[in-house]
């Protein structure tokens, strides 16, 4: 239920953000600020999250995280004014962020015989929570207004407290370990972490993967509408390159979780990324829908560097401390790759230079994902 809240407030606010914008007041420059936000909130979520955990205990950081969604989901759907939508907005992705960098964690302490499967069925549920509120935001706009679109969301969180409300009580020993036996392994790990080339390995191979990613969501259908393609044609090619995430999401952990370096996989990878921006360079309209499977693997680095956050460590603590550095310095890098990529579409007129900046990122990918992928523990490598 925790993994099943970690997108919503992106992807329920992305589709109905000119209808938004129409009904209180604000224009295109505003929706750009909208679309940097997550991944702002996200990177200071993971270089904050550590520090909050030590102090209050894994399962109560979740617990804290899943109540900031929600009162920032609930919030914004009934604000009037834009700077109001702005700062509930970002108390929701706040929230999302912590659970981001929380949950990997919690998977260690609590299922580490079976570390593949319940990373499999996180992932997947974040995959869920991305593409289901994209699908349903316009519909359920137009027959209740968007107010309603956009606070309904507010319920998953909730719900999603109560288990951690029962872990809380019924395990209160066992949830205060972070308080109690961990600090002094919490704040070595947390302090560590930076110095550690897996943890750089880690951070370059998440924050490519979500670079290139973020790019392809934001330019993906003025790609394919300056190939001549509908506006409705493009969001779907959106839609689809979402929907490849769940196959990724199923087999990658797995993967994974069975190979002693799974290196291998990623320049699979690389590969799918390499053949879906030739494809959408030269010739797009071709085989569109080709071209966007293609990219759709690509991104399955993602959920291999979120099962590799466990692999790598030892203990919980050793397993924050890699999550809040991975997807904190992975996060702030990727803040910048839509943003590039449309500086350098603007500054050229055409989309050789953008995709030339992507095929960097897959070759720093490459570089990141050596170091990550080596069998070798993140405590090792600052013994």
């Amino acid at each position: 239920m925790s993994a099943l809240t970690l997108r919503i407030a992106v992807t329920a606010f992305t589709p109905l953000a000119d209808r938004i914008g129409t009904d209180i007041g604000y224009g295109t420059a505003v929706v750009g600020v909208f679309g940097m936000i997550p991944t702002a909130m996200f990177a200071a979520a993971g270089l904050l999250t550590p520090i909050l955990s030590r102090r209050l205990g894994l399962e109560t950081t979740a617990l804290v995280a899943m109540g900031m969604t929600a009162a920032g989901s609930a919030i914004r759907a009934v604000v009037p004014d834009t700077w109001e939508l702005l700062v509930f907005s970002a108390l929701a992705l706040t929230g999302m962020g912590i659970g981001n960098v929380v949950i990997p964690p919690l998977v260690k302490r609590y299922f580490s015989d079976r570390l593949a499967l319940l990373s499999s069925v996180y992932i997947v549920m974040v995959q869920l929570g991305t593409v289901i509120p994209a699908l349903v935001a316009v519909p359920i706009a137009q027959a209740h207004g968007w107010r309603i679109s956009l606070g309904l969301w507010a319920i998953l969180p909730l719900i999603a407290m109560l288990p951690w409300l029962g872990v809380l009580r019924i395990r209160r020993d066992h949830a205060r370990a972070d308080s109690t036996e961990m600090p002094a392994d919490a704040v070595e790990s947390t302090g560590r972490v930076w110095k550690s080339s897996l943890a750089w390995g880690m951070a370059l191979m998440f924050g490519m993967t979500s670079l290139i990613t973020y790019s392809m969501f934001t330019w993906m259908p003025k790609i394919f509408s300056d190939a001549g393609a509908s506006a409705s044609f493009g969001g779907s090619m959106v839609g689809i390159f979402a929907l490849i995430g769940l196959v990724a999401a199923l087999s990658a952990p797995i993967v994974v979780g069975r190979m002693a370096n799974p290196f291998p996989v990623v320049i699979a990878c690389a590969g799918f990324f390499f053949a879906g921006f030739a494809g959408l360079l030269i010739a797009p309209m071709a085989a569109p829908l080709v071209w966007v499977l293609l990219l759709g693997l690509g991104p399955s680095t993602f959920p291999m560097a979120l099962t590799l956050i466990n692999l790598r460590t030892r203990t919980s603590a050793g397993s924050a401390a890699l999550s809040g550095f991975t997807q904190g310095v992975g996060y702030a890098v990727a803040c910048l790759g839509p943003v590039l990529f449309g500086a350098l579409h603007s500054v050229t007129g055409g989309w050789l230079a953008p995709f030339a900046l992507l095929v960097v990122a897959v070759l720093v990918l490459l570089a990141g994902a050596w170091l990550a992928c080596k069998p070798r523990m993140l405590e090792d490598t600052w013994a």
